[in-house]
């Protein structure tokens, strides 16, 4: 898939290619690993583009997860049936989330809340619209990011907002991305246990006669345990690209790289090290810098500094560079990466085919 690309060498450096066949062969399998279409409801923010959006409709999906106003406008754009903007709204957020609601009306959207005082702001604007916005309570099971402890304050916080004009309460949101065990056993218990308080809050809200909530639970490094839940909607994000860190902290899903970077070497500063052009502006670099990318041509390769635009590697023994040659890698962080671009280079069939725009990595598209 890699070599022989017809086209590439008239792309230009660093960039990144998109191949559509694996990534219907990822939604796929994120598919089948719910078995049910309609439990599916995945984060964009890895592709942030229309082409990914519609690969997934085409496939049966209509429920949708994002963390910005932008991608929310993304999905209204496509047409998206249900949009989860999965971020406590403040400020001027909640207004542009209002006028969002207002121009794609086909598109039902809803965000999230783990703090009464900012749920009644959410509800103040849109009730003094004459609308409401169904929201779901943001719950922390350990991950200590957002979200609001299952319990006390919890049920206190979902009353709160079945009496504020404005809101309507949809459901519980659970992201418990701290499970990263590379051990799928050690994994599962750690998720299962996590989960428990929850079970506890919705047994408290049944009790007290309210009805059952729905979930909508997890990401990408939990996305196995939560497949195999029938009680939950998934929202794996990463599973559509994948990239070198899941597959190492996941081996239990079988996911596929979609997407590559294509670098050149522009510099041989010594007899053991090569320069490419790619800078931290055009790969993730919040990781260590041994885990950025990896260029399975060549395993030995190690990345030993990099700035803006270069990244110096040193080589194996028995590598051979020449300025101008064309090096493909995987990043490790695939989500980072692709918002570091204007758009995708894509590759079908072994050729370079056109373009998918990142547009949602912009900070605002209309709205």
């Amino acid at each position: 898939m890699l070599s022989n690309i017809k086209g590439i060498q008239q792309v230009d450096s660093p960039a990144l290619l998109v191949f559509p066949e694996v990534v219907e062969r990822n939604i796929a399998e994120m598919i089948r690993m719910v078995g049910d279409v309609n439990r599916v409801r995945p984060h964009i923010k890895t592709h942030k583009t229309s082409e990914g959006i519609n690969m997934m409709q085409a496939a049966g999906i209509n429920k949708f997860k994002c963390a910005t106003i932008a991608e929310a406008e993304l999905l209204g754009l496509n047409n998206a049936a249900d949009v989860i903007l999965a971020h406590q709204l403040v400020g001027p957020k909640i207004e542009r989330l209002y006028q969002l609601t207002q121009r794609y009306a086909n598109t039902k959207f809803s965000t999230i809340t783990d703090n009464i005082n900012a749920s009644k702001a959410i509800g103040k604007i849109f009730y003094e619209h004459g609308h409401a916005i169904a929201v779901y309570i943001d719950i922390n099971v350990g991950m200590n990011r957002t979200g609001i402890t299952p319990g006390t304050d919890a049920i206190e916080l979902y009353e709160s907002i079945i009496k504020t004009d404005g809101l309507k309460f949809e459901g519980l949101h659970v992201y418990d991305g701290q499970h990263r065990q590379s051990n799928p056993s050690e994994k599962e218990a750690a998720c299962n246990a996590a989960f428990e308080p929850v079970y506890g809050m919705i047994e408290n809200l049944l009790s007290s006669g309210y009805p059952k909530p729905t979930i909508v639970a997890g990401g990408s490094p939990s996305f196995s345990i939560h497949a195999s839940k029938i009680d939950r909607d998934c929202s794996p994000g990463t599973n559509i690209f994948w990239d070198h860190g899941y597959q190492t902290i996941c081996p239990e899903q079988s996911f596929e790289p979609a997407l590559y970077i294509l670098t050149r070497v522009i510099s041989l500063p010594s007899t053991n090290k090569i320069c490419v052009d790619l800078g931290h502006k055009a790969v993730a670099a919040e990781n260590d810098i041994s885990k950025r990318v990896v260029f399975p041509a060549y395993p030995d390769l190690k990345a030993v500094s990099q700035s803006e635009e270069h990244l110096v590697l040193e080589i194996g023994e028995t590598d051979k560079f020449n300025v101008g040659d064309v090096l493909i890698g995987i990043p490790y962080h695939v989500c980072p990466t692709v918002a570091l671009h204007e758009f995708l280079t894509e590759v079908k069939n072994n050729e370079v085919s056109g373009e998918w725009q990142v547009l949602a990595r912009r900070r605002k598209i209309n709205c």
